[in-house]
C-alpha cells in the first residue's frame, strides 16, 4: 500500500503543474518617528490576478515570540483587526493588477520596531516564503535629507574623470604637435 501512495504522489506531482507565488520586500527599513512610511511588497506569480487572491499582513514586535495578524486584503476592500497597534493609522496602497501588495502606515512610533511579514496568495499558485521588513523607528531629523558619502563620491567622480579626460585629450593634441614637427624637418 505504501508503495502505490508514493506512485501516486509522483504522478500528481508530474502531471498537476503547481507554481509559486514569489513576495519581494526590502530586508530593512529605517524611518522617523512621527512620520509616514510605505511598506513596498511585491510579487510574482504565473497565473492571472484572480479574485481569489488575496493579501494580509502580520507584525512581529521586537523581542516577541508570536506575530500579530493586522492587516487582510481581499476582493477589492481593505480589512484591519479591531485590536491592533495599527488601528485607524494603515491604508491600502497596492494595486493587484501590478502586483502591488504594499500598505502605508503613519505616525510612526517606536513601539513600531520590529518585522513586519507580507504573505500573497493567488490561487492555484502557492506561497513559498512571504517577505519580510524589519523596520526601525528612529529620532526625528536623525536621517539624512539626502546621504553625504553619496555626494561627495559623485563630485569626487566627476573631477576624477574630467581631470582624466583632459589630459588624455592634452597628451594626444600634444603627441600629434610633436610628430609633425618631426617629419616636416
Amino acid at each position: 500500500m505504501p508503495l502505490v501512495l508514493l506512485l501516486s504522489s509522483l504522478y500528481l506531482l508530474y502531471t498537476v503543474k503547481v507554481s509559486a507565488v514569489e513576495v519581494t520586500t526590502p530586508e530593512e527599513i529605517f524611518v522617523e518617528n512621527e512620520t509616514d512610511v510605505k511598506l513596498p511588497c511585491t510579487f510574482t506569480s504565473v497565473e492571472v490576478i484572480s479574485s481569489a487572491a488575496s493579501v494580509s499582513w502580520s507584525f512581529q514586535p521586537e523581542g516577541a515570540a508570536t506575530r500579530i495578524s493586522f492587516f487582510y486584503y481581499s476582493n477589492g476592500k481593505p480589512y484591519t483587526g479591531k485590536d491592533i497597534p495599527f488601528k485607524d493609522r494603515v491604508t491600502w496602497a497596492g494595486d493587484l493588477n501590478k502586483k502591488d501588495a504594499s500598505i502605508s502606515i503613519s505616525n510612526m512610533q517606536f513601539q513600531d520596531n520590529g518585522t513586519y511579514i507580507c504573505d500573497v496568495k493567488n490561487p492555484p499558485d502557492i506561497v513559498v516564503k512571504p517577505g519580510e521588513i524589519r523596520l526601525r523607528v528612529v529620532e526625528k531629523d536623525s536621517l539624512p535629507a539626502f546621504p553625504i558619502a553619496m555626494v561627495a563620491g559623485i563630485v569626487i567622480g566627476t573631477v576624477t574623470g574630467l581631470t582624466l579626460l583632459i589630459s588624455i585629450v592634452v597628451c594626444l593634441v600634444m603627441r600629434k604637435n610633436n610628430s609633425k614637427k618631426r617629419y616636416s624637418g
